[in-house]
């Protein structure tokens, strides 16, 4: 009987939250933008070698359901072997805003600022170097369906006139047994 009862919970959010994904981002309260990424999910990316890098990510709500919690592990390339990161998203309603930190096993920390465009969500952040030269960096969610999306990491030198790509994901939700 609770077996029943958890497969019957456990599918009841999977099946929540893909509708959740598949919802127009005009049809969403600004605190529920990022919630298409709850879940657990296997990434792939295509490494310089033209081989895969694998990983896998799992995000889920903490703090009453107000933050979003990612848990960050590369588990298949050579070159990021161990690489794990943790971030913590939060909308705040004061202001609209959503904002991102995160920190990782080699020591970063990054704080960003959330924005929307189109059905795009995106993660952004300005970075002054030791030169005194402002980048802008940035995190892009984009092609979002119930079960994929995929996730880009770009840098702008010209004021954000022109983005470079650094790292494409390709996320793939779990398959649930």
């Amino acid at each position: 009987m609770k077996i029943k009862l958890a497969t019957i919970i456990i599918s009841f959010f999977l099946i929540t939250n893909n509708v959740q994904a598949q919802t127009p981002i005009s049809n969403l309260s600004p605190a529920e933008y990022y919630d298409f990424w709850i879940g657990e999910w296997d990434l792939t990316w295509s490494k310089s070698d033209e081989s895969i890098g694998k990983g896998e990510n799992s995000i889920f709500k903490i703090l009453n359901n107000f933050v979003l919690k990612e848990n960050f592990n590369v588990t298949d390339d050579e070159s990021m072997k161990g690489f794990t990161g943790k971030s913590w998203s939060v909308f705040n309603s004061n202001n609209g805003t959503w904002y991102q930190t995160w920190v990782d096993n080699q020591g970063s920390y990054l704080d960003f600022i959330g924005e929307i465009d189109g059905e795009k969500r995106i993660f952004k952040r300005k970075v002054q170097k030791p030169d005194g030269s402002i980048i802008y960096q940035r995190m892009v969610f984009y092609d979002i369906q119930p079960d994929n999306f995929t996730w880009d990491w770009e840098n702008s030198t010209d004021n954000g006139e022109t983005w470079n790509l650094l790292w494409r994901i390709n996320y793939k939700r779990k398959e649930v047994n």
